[in-house]
């Protein structure tokens, strides 16, 4: 499909607040106005879950926020779960940015070749240093790390055990958890 047009992030707030994609689930892709996919009960479910499950790990060091928007240059994508720079109060009047963000959560199942590409290469663009697709269908996380050039230099799947972020070298995210495959 041939874009028309590309839309700045300024664009993409204005027409927001104009209420042109009022009860529309979009998001902006490299200058792309994107539908997103719609949400099924598992994927609510595993993102949900594992939001609650790592602000149980990171409180009072870090503010996990849960499908709620990020600004990069061209991009503002709906990342499942964001973990982000404190305090809370910072995200009042905008969304994270790079500098905000230590790592994103994409929890695939219809969208896991979107995931694995194209917000895989947007991310690693915007320099986020740390970003984890959560496959539904797989029942693995892969975790994308060390971005330069505009893409990750560090790839690996994971099936189960632990994964230590890179912001946060004294936590364990345990792959269970964070595949809803345990509540405790």
């Amino acid at each position: 499909m041939k874009t028309l047009a590309k839309w700045s992030v300024n664009d993409y707030h204005r027409m927001i607040q104009a209420g042109i994609l009022q009860a529309r689930r979009v998001e902006l892709l490299r200058g792309e106005i994107i539908e997103m996919s719609p949400e099924t009960p598992i994927h609510y479910t595993t993102a949900k879950q594992g939001a609650k499950y790592l602000e149980t790990l990171l409180a009072g060091k870090a503010e996990v926020r849960f499908n709620g928007p990020i600004t990069l240059a061209d991009s503002e994508p709906e990342p499942d779960i964001a973990i982000v720079r404190l305090p809370e109060s910072t995200y009042r009047d905008r969304h994270p940015h790079p500098k905000d963000i230590f790592w994103l959560v994409e929890v695939a199942q219809t969208s896991l070749k979107q995931d694995l590409n194209v917000k895989a290469a947007i991310y690693a663009a915007a320099a986020i240093s740390e970003y984890w697709v959560v496959s539904l269908a797989t029942m693995q996380v892969t975790i994308f790390k060390q971005p330069v050039a505009g893409q990750y230099t560090q790839q690996m799947t994971v099936q189960d055990g632990n994964i230590t972020p890179l912001a946060f070298d004294n936590v364990a995210v345990s792959v269970k958890r964070l595949l809803a495959q345990t509540s405790g």
